[in-house]
């Protein structure tokens, strides 16, 4: 008799993908396996105007109705985006059952026609808006370019590019509008997710633009007490995803860094070892202060704890106390 697994996932393009390619793995890892995947128009995903923090940040807005849906038991499990998890708290009842191998997880930038990265770059960014809803990706942009013109803007991956390419506006919620914009800053694994990779103009380097925590890496999270979901998701669980997971996750948990914290962090292993960076930024992107170490892979919680107190001795309280919404 066939095992039934319901996956909740957003309605984007990204999401079904990925939530597939979850799909694809268990039944691959468990022929039995009847897996259901169930669609949700989430507030984040309705709401195209606003920004994200009134509706409590990408983990209000993205996450917390799929994992409410778990909770009462319409689902088994549910798809996220790691990077849209809040890690400076805890969901009782939940935990991340799999973790699939990391997609890249550099940060790139995508750009209408008869705009270049050479052209941004030679005048500071000066004429030019660049559109990102990321606090993190914004302040970076402005360390980068500081005289570009940083707009907010919002959608699943390809809207966005659509609206780019049609120099669309983006409303705000007040009524009015900005752009349009020149270019787009987006992670380079939701592009490849939606067959949009050609249109990357140029990858930032991770020293260029450290990307947010557990980007690139696609979480399952299920109830702490369905053993057999819990079971299931562990045939297809990384390793490495789970350890650099662990780390930045941890990062984020000793900084109670909130939504709208410029906040990144990335992790590689070689070997045995890990090699953890994080940085706190002001969301101008005048002030930034980083932290780099390596330790052993197998304990990659004490490596992202000590990252993390690393950022505070050098006063990333203050800064992060600084973007708290008031």
């Amino acid at each position: 008799m066939a095992i039934r697994l319901r996956i909740g996932t957003r309605k984007s393009a990204m999401a079904l993908a990925q939530t597939e390619e979850i799909a694809r793995r268990l039944t691959a890892a468990a022929p039995d396996l009847d897996v259901e995947i169930v669609k949700f128009e989430t507030t984040g995903d309705s709401d195209q105007i606003g920004k994200l923090l009134p509706h409590g940040g990408k983990g209000g807005a993205f996450v917390a109705e799929i994992r409410q849906a778990v909770l009462s038991g319409q689902l088994q499990a549910a798809m996220h985006s790691l990077k849209d998890m809040p890690g400076n708290e805890e969901t009782p009842g939940l935990v991340i059952g799999a973790t699939l191998a990391r997609d890249p997880a550099e940060d790139v930038l995508v750009v209408r026609a008869g705009v270049s990265i050479d052209q941004i770059r030679k005048t500071r960014g000066k004429g030019f808006k660049i559109g990102t809803n990321a606090v993190r990706r914004a302040a970076y942009a402005r360390r980068l370019f500081p005289e570009i013109e940083v707009i907010h803007y919002r959608g699943a991956a390809d809207t966005r590019v659509r609206k780019l390419d049609a120099l669309e506006l983006q409303r705000l919620p007040d009524g009015g509008a900005v752009g349009p914009a020149d270019a787009l800053i987006m992670a380079r694994s939701g592009l490849e997710r939606v067959g949009l990779a050609g249109r990357i103009a140029y990858q930032f380097s991770v020293q260029e633009m450290l990307p947010a925590a557990g980007q690139g890496i696609v979480a399952v999270e299920c109830a702490a007490q369905d053993w057999q979901t819990r079971r299931l998701l562990s045939l297809i669980d990384d390793a490495a995803a789970r350890q650099s997971a662990d780390a930045e996750r941890e990062v984020l948990w000793v900084l109670n860094g909130h939504c709208n914290s410029p906040i990144a962090g990335f992790s590689t292993i070689k070997g045995a070892t890990m090699s953890l960076t994080a940085s706190v930024l002001d969301l101008d992107g005048g002030v930034f202060i980083e932290a780099s170490r390596s330790g052993p892979a197998d304990r990659p919680r004490e490596l992202g704890r000590a990252v993390g107190l690393d950022l505070l001795d050098k006063g990333a309280a203050d800064i992060i106390a600084r973007s708290r919404p008031v």
